[in-house]
């Protein structure tokens, strides 16, 4: 399914990880707020959903949420399957965000003993 949308895993968990760790990257969960309270969220991760992306994480908007102030800082994106954080990830580098990850989706952190917090 990844192949459909270019998105598939870029990055590794412990990669993510340590950029977290170390103040490098975002984890950046892209899905419905529904969906948190369904399945939980990554340990770490900030919540955009994909349909506020455009006024959340551009630098030059008012509405820019700290965290995406910084366009150096990697960003790495999760959603339900990879096919939402694939979309968002171009839109970001419009943005002008230098470096955007796609993780895939909610199960790659876990299966790379990424933790999930309830919401």
């Amino acid at each position: 399914m990844f192949g459909l949308f270019g998105g598939g895993p870029k990055i590794s968990v412990d990669e993510v990880k340590a950029g977290l760790a170390q103040g490098t990257m975002i984890l950046v969960d892209v899905r419905d707020k529904q969906e948190l309270h369904m399945t939980g969220t990554a340990k770490g991760a900030i919540h955009v959903p994909l349909t506020v992306i455009a006024a959340k994480c551009d630098p030059r908007s008012p509405d820019c949420l700290p965290a995406f102030k910084d366009t150096k800082l990697t960003k790495v994106l999760y959603c339900a399957s990879g096919a939402r954080s694939s979309n968002a990830a171009p839109l970001l580098k419009r943005l002008g965000h230098e470096d955007v990850q796609n993780l895939g989706g909610l199960h790659n952190w876990v299966a790379g003993g990424g933790e999930v917090v309830n919401v």
